[in-house]
């Protein structure tokens, strides 16, 4: 086995501005890989008692970058950006939500997160968040804080899927493993 060099070391001694996009979208590609070689039952199983899926949340993920690198720098509103109002309701999945079109919808939003983050420093101020104007440098941190999250969510979820945990509000039954008649 080869001993590659972590992200981390690749990005040690590189600008600040670079860390921080190194390390966001480290995230975004494990937030998109998460949905990777599910089926769509799989991607929209629903093991807790939140509206949090797997497809549900790179859908929230796509919702963050638009809030925070779509409404915050250019002071659209939701509506026009075409976003629900709420996070809660980010995490909602329609039938025509699939792990592809889900998929899809977050690298458009990434890669337009990062075309408008592109001419800013780290100190200008966005003014279209609801908090009031904040530093790009803040922005950044967040989206950091909120993708970690994200990922680790992603990861239990994923384990728990395909080690095949039963549905929230199925019965698991000693002799004939899954009742399917409580879900």
């Amino acid at each position: 086995m080869v001993n590659m060099p972590s992200m981390e070391s690749a990005v040690f001694h590189v600008a600040l501005r670079e860390q921080f996009e190194a390390f966001l979208d480290e995230h975004r590609y494990a937030l998109h890989d998460s949905l990777t070689g599910l089926t769509e039952e799989q991607a929209r199983r629903s093991l807790v008692t939140s509206k949090t899926t797997l497809l549900g949340l790179v859908k929230h993920a796509t919702f963050v970058e638009k809030v925070w690198f779509d409404e915050a720098i250019t002071c659209r509103s939701r509506t026009e950006i075409g976003i629900p109002d709420s996070p809660d309701e980010s995490f909602d999945l329609d039938d025509g939500d699939t792990i592809g079109s889900v998929q899809q919808a977050h690298q458009q939003a990434c890669a337009a997160s990062r075309k408008a983050a592109a001419g800013l420093t780290l100190d200008d101020l966005v003014r279209g968040n609801r908090r009031g104007p904040l530093p790009l440098r803040w922005v950044y941190l967040h989206m950091l804080r909120e993708l970690a999250q994200h990922c680790g969510h992603a990861d239990i979820l994923r384990e728990q899927v395909l080690s095949g945990v039963p549905r929230r509000g199925q019965v698991v039954s000693r002799d004939l493993g899954v009742d399917r008649r409580h879900g």
